[in-house]
């Protein structure tokens, strides 16, 4: 896993932090959920940075969780799940609570946990052949640890929807849902996050800090007291129970879980 997260050094004040797994479609497991957190705080902590930009390698944003990863979780007990869950958790946090203004580039696939991601990030931009979905449950699993997060940024309404059936969001759809604040051609996306970096560069850094501590005080699902706890002991919680490990075994294993009727493809 050499070079999973790539870490460019800052030019013209932007760090570009670049997943860079794209013969497994840039799918997260511990090891890169590490990476990206020490990422994210160095960045925080660096005066040479203005701005985060969070982007991928190759064809796909992110596929979410790595199916290795997957099989580990379905092995572990609920304490071994809840302190594996509170890992991501605190990278979405980290995201989120990054006192320099933050950018997700988007192409291709963004499923599951990557939509934690985007919706942690102050600015989203994606591709127009962009796809996401928030697949969770049906591996027989919740999407607990980003739920804060895709709640805020959807609203509870269209969360309901989309958390519920697990359907594919295009990405026209995903611009209307405030899922992302707008679409580029493939060939212009390059282009059209660097004129919204340029709009950052021209801001005071001081008072982008405190714009983003002051929308954090306000109406914010995200910034409840246990929170993360709350959501790492219920994908725990899942995760072991018998419904999870059937999902999981599923899926790993490519059958039909227990509770879906096969259909002709399958």
């Amino acid at each position: 896993m050499d070079n999973a997260v790539l870490i460019d050094t800052p030019r013209q004040g932007l760090r570009r932090i670049r997943l860079n797994r794209p013969d497994k479609r840039n799918a997260f497991n511990a090891g890169i959920i590490a990476e990206l957190s020490s990422a994210i705080e160095a960045a925080a902590r660096d005066d040479d940075v203005r701005a985060v930009l969070l982007a991928a390698e190759g064809k796909h944003f992110s596929a979410g969780a790595d199916l290795e990863w997957m099989r580990s979780t379905a092995a572990m007990g609920a304490e071994e799940n809840r302190e594996d869950a509170l890992a991501l958790a605190r990278l979405m946090r980290l995201l989120d609570e990054c006192p320099k203004p933050t950018l997700t580039r988007v192409q291709g696939a963004a499923f599951g946990g990557a939509l934690g991601l985007i919706c942690c990030t102050d600015i989203a931009i994606a591709a127009t052949d962009a796809r996401f979905c928030l697949s969770e449950v049906r591996l027989g699993l919740v999407p607990a640890t980003i739920g804060p997060y895709v709640v805020r940024t959807l609203g509870q309404r269209q969360a309901r929807r989309y958390m519920l059936s697990a359907e594919l969001i295009e990405a026209e759809q995903a611009r209307s849902l405030g899922l992302v604040h707008e679409l580029a051609d493939p060939a212009q996306l390059d282009d059209r996050v660097e004129a919204l970096t340029g709009q950052l560069m021209q801001a005071g850094p001081e008072a982008q800090s405190e714009c983003k501590h002051l929308l954090r005080r306000l109406d914010d699902p995200a910034a409840g007291d246990g929170v993360d706890e709350f959501t790492a002991a219920m994908i725990a919680r899942v995760r072991t129970g018998a419904e999870g490990q059937e999902g999981l075994r599923a899926f790993l294993e490519k059958d039909t879980p227990a509770w879906r009727e096969a259909s002709p493809d399958e």
